[in-house]
């Protein structure tokens, strides 16, 4: 055989092993979500299309080199444990955790599995990460409301309330780290002019109490605190509020759509295509340890001015210019 030939021969038979490894298949890679939320509640969608499409950005596609197993847990504390545990068996190479309940569950379950958060107000006072800059260990996220907003809730109800004297806290201990915000609430209140009063509920029947109770004297106000319990059931506080004339300030995008009076919260549904983001990074060898734990930079103002108007209240014009969305 000639040199020429023997070289182009040889070169072709040299390929072939690696021709075979670039036709291989991805490994599949495996990743755990646990939602607070219900999974028939139209914020459960809006997150999990965001979440889908982010990790499209990024290279990962359902079902061709990524699996993403979905739990939802409706703000109930016994199935955040439960879903956490199913997760963990599954062997995930990452899970995304909503919520502080969330994330503690996940951590009962395992050390080692890299977890990224959201929705978890103070981090490191919880004891999740060392730092916001270096969090250590498996664990880092997208942190939420920083408790000096409180008082900014406090000052816009205010503002279009402003015969509110009393304001009754709403909120489940089980599922909210309600102690951070209340705290800031409550040495806020006075510079505004109002007093607090802290209204624990656990199910429909209490919240209907609590809301009932507040209405039985003049200047009543009610502010839900971001908790997946109270989102769950939003509807139950909205129809309350509703009812005994009350108005309502909301913690997140999705009251004042249903008929809350105002909120002014960050995007609850981009800070899971955030995440993607930090997922997406682990999978392609990052360490936890090393991503430092972001913070909210900006939130929007929602009014309802239906709401307001129902209400015989008159919405500032310098507000309704500020205001991010007005529902009418």
């Amino acid at each position: 055989m000639r040199r020429r030939a023997f070289i182009a021969a040889f070169g072709s038979a040299a390929a072939w092993p690696f021709a075979g490894r670039a036709q291989q298949p991805e490994r599949m890679r495996r990743v755990g979500v646990l939602i607070t939320f219900p999974e028939n509640d139209p914020l459960s969608q809006r997150i999990v299309t965001a979440f889908a499409e982010a990790l499209e950005r990024f290279g990962w596609v359902e079902g061709k080199n990524i699996r993403v197993d979905y739990r939802f847990a409706a703000g109930d504390a016994a199935l955040f444990k439960a879903h956490a545990a199913e997760l963990v068996a599954l062997s995930p190479d990452a899970i995304l955790a909503s919520t502080p309940q969330a994330l503690a569950a996940l951590r009962q379950q395992t050390s080692t599995v890299p977890i990224v958060f959201v929705l978890v107000i103070d981090p490191v006072g919880l004891g999740f990460v060392q730092s916001l800059a270096r969090p250590g260990g498996s664990i880092t996220g997208f942190s939420a409301y920083d408790p000096p907003v409180m008082g900014k809730w406090l000052q816009l109800l205010k503002e279009v309330a402003p015969k509110v004297t009393r304001v009754a806290v709403i909120f489940n201990p089980d599922t909210t780290a309600s102690t951070l915000f209340n705290s800031a609430i409550e040495a806020a209140a006075p510079s505004v002019g109002m007093t607090v009063r802290l209204t624990p509920v656990h199910d429909d029947d209490a919240i209907e109490d609590a809301i009932a109770a507040q209405a039985r004297e003049p200047g009543g106000g009610l502010i839900c605190l971001p908790d997946s319990f109270i989102v769950t059931h939003r509807d139950v506080i909205i129809a309350a509020a509703a009812r005994y004339g009350l108005p309502l300030f909301g913690s997140n995008e999705v009251f004042p759509r249903s008929g809350a009076l105002i909120s002014y919260f960050f995007d609850i549904v981009g800070v899971y295509a955030q995440a993607a983001s930090y997922i997406d990074r682990i999978l392609k060898g990052a360490s936890p340890a090393d991503l430092p734990v972001q913070q909210p930079t900006k939130y929007s103002l929602i009014i309802n001015l239906k709401t307001a108007k129902t209400l015989g209240l008159t919405v500032p014009q310098n507000l309704l210019l500020l205001a991010d969305e007005v529902i009418e």
